[in-house]
């Protein structure tokens, strides 16, 4: 390719700002849950319905949607997908009932695929030694935008309420719908790759599960890894607003805004990994978050100590997801796409299950019981993810 096909970098940037736009969506609800609860006067377990809905549309989306990137112009889709999104996000702003919101949140997680497709857009059209440059921009992306989701949420629901946030997020999807065909380039022919059939491209990735049973074990991880993430981040913002402790979601806001230590260890314990295997790097991360997760309940009663377990929770959890990826990402190359799919796929139903986890049992046994149930799911990652180091070292000897 000559460099006049490359993307120049007001491009790059552009699509790391989409990339962390699109993303954002699904985690505006965290901080404000309680709020949003109360404006549809539902209880604390019903409204886990919307973000595990979300995610566990997502994961179908994934599924269904992702493949299609094989055989039609990433470009339109994009362009295609992430105007569908606006749509949705339109729709939960204007929700006047329970079930609208939902079923708009359920919509809008089902189309969000930009994200996944935009670095496969971007491989193609940087210069072969800035490859790993410009995908750690577009991850970067992913995590910015989750971080300013979740303190941008808190602080304006506090000021303005929640139906803001909502509206912000709107205009801000309507900015990069209509950035978006000058920040990607149109693809030539050269571009699309010979593929069989739709079909056959969905069934191809059951098929893979079985000869790559390692990305499933994986997956299993990272999905028990996400559902605790998930469950975290939403009962805490339930147990902070709760009458007993009575912080408003500005606080929760702030908190989340720990998150932002993971923009800066993540690549530097990525390269960790890269020397000493990505396996042992997934079982140090896992250790150090269990730690972390065992803090949550006897510091969970302040603000100010809540950041101790939620600094280390957020400095290695991203890295169990990234040691996890690369356990597959180095192999063929064709097959990496629909590889992918299946982690992410795995990924999101455990967010989905985090979802109805965390709101569910802080309803049912508070935060001591939501703790617990946290802590055991991280001592099954811990479990897990030592035994994978150990069967790969038995299958090397």
């Amino acid at each position: 390719m000559s460099e006049s096909h490359y993307l120049s970098r007001a491009q790059e940037y552009g699509l790391a700002a989409t990339t962390a736009v699109v993303t954002a969506n699904a985690y505006y609800i965290h901080p404000i849950i309680s709020e949003v609860a109360d404006s549809f006067s539902v209880g604390q377990a019903e409204i886990g319905i919307v973000p595990a809905l979300n995610q566990l549309a997502l994961a179908l989306g994934i599924l269904l949607l992702l493949p299609l990137g094989d055989r039609y112009s990433n470009r339109r889709l994009c362009i295609l997908f992430v105007s569908l999104q606006s749509l949705a996000m339109l729709g939960m702003a204007l929700a006047t009932q329970f079930l609208v919101f939902t079923a708009a949140s359920t919509i809008l997680g089902f189309v969000t695929v930009a994200p996944y497709l935009l670095p496969a857009f971007a491989s193609k059209r940087v210069a072969p030694e800035r490859l790993g440059q410009v995908t750690a921009f577009l991850t970067a992306g992913v995590i910015f935008g989750i971080l300013v989701a979740r303190v941008g949420a808190g602080i304006v629901a506090e000021q303005f309420g929640w139906r803001t946030v909502y509206w912000i997020a709107v205009a801000l999807m309507f900015a990069v719908t209509l950035m978006l065909p000058v920040s990607m380039r149109s693809e030539t022919s050269a571009d699309k790759t010979p593929t069989g059939s739709y079909h056959e491209l969905v069934l191809s990735v059951f098929r893979l599960t079985r000869t790559y049973p390692e990305v499933l074990w994986s997956a299993a991880i990272q999905a028990l890894n996400f559902a605790m993430f998930t469950a975290t981040w939403l009962a805490l913002a339930l147990h902070l607003t709760s009458p007993s402790l009575g912080y408003g979601v500005d606080t929760v806001g702030y908190l989340a805004g720990i998150a932002v230590v993971s923009i800066f260890a993540t690549p530097r314990l990525g390269r960790l990994a890269d020397k000493i295997g990505a396996r042992r790097a997934r079982v140090y991360a896992a250790l150090l978050q269990l730690f972390g997760v065992a803090l949550l309940y006897p510091l969970g009663f302040s603000a100010w100590a809540l950041i101790v377990p939620l600094v280390l929770i957020n400095l290695v959890g991203p890295s169990v997801d990234v040691a996890g990826r690369m356990t597959f990402l180095s192999l063929d190359p064709s097959i990496r796409t629909r590889l992918t799919t299946i982690y992410i796929v795995i990924m999101f139903v455990g967010g989905g299950i985090g979802s109805i986890l965390g709101t569910w049992s802080f309803d049912t046994y508070g935060w001591a019981g939501t703790c617990a149930a946290i802590l055991m799911a991280s001592i099954v990652v811990t479990a897990m993810s030592i035994m994978a180091e150990r069967s790969w070292r038995a299958r090397q000897a």
